[in-house]
């Protein structure tokens, strides 16, 4: 094991040290390397008292550190938890409920929301319910900190230093400091955006001079389209339809035969794509309104004799969201289930 400076804070010593999975890429201590971080993000304009204010008195967060070890996991094949059992504890009533609340305040904006950017509005609710309990619970770590502290332990540098010097660089735009809260791996806001997604995605939907995904109704739902259109939903198409599956097909004949460069073990659960046509031919009906010519894969989360689905490109839209094939199937479930 690396050891490290004396000049080494020790709770985030101790947090590396103690990790049997972290990575432990820190090649100079924290102060260190926050200072090469400034420099660079002072190359791309962010003001020297942004700065100041931001680095001063920081030091590494050893939750973060202790999460983000908890977090490796492995792209090997195994057995999967239920879906349905996922399903009945995260779209519970009281969350289908709150979704349809909001889709009844808000129709009219949703609606127009909707013909601007082509994604139904139940989908965009069913998005911020999922992320943050429509925004109940939108997080309390620090992201300067945690994106700090993220760059800094090198297992990601390259994606959190990138997104430690956008977080700068919001700051630098004038959100205060007390509202960069968010997620310990720096999501924050109704949407939970990194700051990345929020400086290329995020919508000023009010016209208030300000991309306010925190507080406007407006701006977390405009946001959210942003990005699913950027994302390449096609309009017009559901994210999936439920399906009958007969015993007669061969699933083997239809398994993938593509591996997939990310999310292995989510696209791994999904058969090869065909035209609903082609499905109909195997005997697969769909139970929802889809055309013949749109490319679906199968996907069976609980195996035959189970609830199958025909997913089409949107729900791998959703999957850019999340990765997991937990969530996209929740969010579409709770779209429909608000659309009701």
């Amino acid at each position: 094991m690396k050891l490290f400076k004396s000049v080494l804070p020790f709770a985030a010593f101790l947090a590396c040290t103690t990790g049997a999975q972290t990575a432990c890429a820190q090649e100079t201590d924290f102060d260190s390397y926050v200072q090469l971080v400034s420099a660079k993000a002072r190359a791309e304009g962010v003001s020297e008292q942004t700065i100041r204010q931001l680095t001063a008195g920081l030091e590494p967060n050893p939750r973060v550190l202790a999460l983000d070890t908890d977090n490796v996991g492995s792209s090997s094949s195994g057995s999967y938890p239920r879906m349905d059992s996922y399903i009945q504890r995260h779209n519970t009533q009281s969350r289908i409920n709150g979704g349809k609340r909001v889709y009844a305040r808000l129709r009219p904006h949703a609606q127009r929301l909707e013909r601007e950017f082509g994604v139904p509005a139940e989908i965009l609710i069913a998005i911020w319910g999922h992320e943050t309990a429509y925004g109940a619970v939108t997080g309390s770590f620090d992201l300067v900190r945690s994106l700090a502290t993220l760059a800094w332990e090198g297992r990601r540098r390259e994606l959190f230093e990138r997104e430690l010097i956008d977080v700068m660089k919001i700051a630098d735009s004038g959100v205060p400091r007390s509202q960069l809260q968010g997620s310990w791996a720096g999501a924050f806001g109704n949407s939970q955006f990194l700051p990345s997604v929020y400086l290329r995605l995020a919508v000023d939907e009010d016209g208030d001079g300000v991309r306010d995904i925190w507080n406007s109704d407006l701006d977390t739902l405009a946001s959210i389209a942003n990005y699913f259109h950027d994302a390449g939903w096609r309009t017009g198409q559901p994210w999936a339809v439920q399906a009958y599956v007969p015993n007669s097909v061969d699933r083997s004949a239809i398994a993938p035969r593509v591996e997939a460069p990310v999310c292995e073990r989510v696209h791994e659960r999904h058969s090869k794509w065909m035209t609903v046509a082609e499905w109909k031919k195997l005997g697969v009906i769909p139970r929802g309104q889809i055309a013949d010519d749109v490319m679906a894969s199968l996907f069976e989360p609980d195996g035959p004799a189970n609830p199958g689905y025909l997913l089409t490109q949107n729900y791998r839209v959703i999957l850019e969201y999340n990765c997991s094939n937990y969530y996209a199937m929740s969010v579409g479930l709770l779209g429909d289930d608000i659309a009701q």
